[in-house]
């Protein structure tokens, strides 16, 4: 539903971007490159300067992750959609050789968790969070939020963030055991996908600084917090598991590659009962006691 909030803010750039962004975080996480994308634009009626600004935003993010742009399919179904609505998907299609493929089956106990900071809700929780900031308390997309220091449509059409160039490099030094593209379901349910039977991620939500949005989300919303967890990124858009003597230089190149935000948000446990799942505790990591990652 970030489009409702794109299309109330007459902001159509952005959600291509988001597109393209999402579905390379989305074959990053299995180590792939991607290399061509094609999209589908679904619409009522056909707006020349709509549709123009949303291809505009699937060519930047195509050109930002050094993928070809195809081609792509637009249907206009006057009957099914409202006019000046529209929906949007995407379909990425990448390399990577079998034998360098990540899937997590590598990861053990003692193994520790990098999270990289996202931009803001990226792609997900959008209902939750119009049904709190338009329905409940009211506000438009150009209402300005002191707490935000900018105004609602501007805080929910920041842009998904693609984590290609600095995870690439990362993937390189053969480190990498494992990796989540947080998105619906948040940390609670993203991390355990790429857990072995046996395994749980105990996660210390006290090593980062959230963008503020979520804190307003919360507090304005009264969301419980093991809800936001479930529902939001929380204000970590991806996750990487490495092996604990390999988490500073793995953290050091994340910030030599420019992800100044990276730190060490958790590690990996045993499971109880061989259930994966997510644990928030505080956890004592390698390296300097508790350095966090922002926005």
């Amino acid at each position: 539903t970030k489009l409702a909030v794109a299309s109330a803010a007459g902001v159509h750039t952005t959600v291509g971007v988001d597109l393209v962004n999402h579905c390379v975080n989305d074959i990053l996480v299995q180590g792939a490159r991607p290399v061509f994308f094609l999209d589908y634009l679904a619409t009522g009626r056909l707006s020349p300067d709509v549709s123009a600004a949303v291809i505009e935003g699937i060519a930047i993010g195509c050109r930002q992750n050094g993928c070809a742009l195809l081609g792509g399919e637009t249907a206009e179904m006057p009957g099914f959609y409202a006019d000046g609505q529209y929906d949007l998907a995407g379909f990425v299609v990448g390399l990577v050789d079998r034998a360098r493929i990540i899937d997590g089956r590598s990861i053990v106990p003692g193994d520790v968790l990098v999270g990289l900071p996202s931009s803001g809700l990226h792609t997900n929780g959008y209902s939750l969070a119009r049904r709190i900031l338009f329905e409940r308390l009211g506000l438009r997309v150009d209402s300005v939020v002191e707490a935000l220091d900018c105004t609602v449509g501007e805080e929910l059409l920041r842009t998904h963030r693609s984590y290609q160039s600095a995870v690439r490099p990362v993937i390189e030094t053969g480190c990498v055991k494992g990796i989540a593209h947080i998105t619906g379901g948040g940390l609670t349910e993203n991390v355990p996908r790429i857990l072995p039977d046996g395994c749980a991620a105990i996660i210390d939500p006290e090593r980062w600084e959230a963008p503020p949005i979520f804190d307003f989300l919360r507090e304005r919303g009264e969301v419980p917090e093991a809800e936001m967890y479930r529902t939001f990124n929380m204000g970590i858009g991806l996750v990487v598991v490495c092996g604990r003597e390999d988490a500073h230089r793995v953290v050091s190149k994340f910030i030599t590659c420019g992800e100044i935000g990276a730190g060490l948000i958790g590690n990996v446990g045993e499971a109880r009962d061989g259930k994966r799942l997510v644990q928030y505790a505080r956890v004592e990591l390698p390296g300097d006691g508790g350095a966090a990652c922002g926005p």
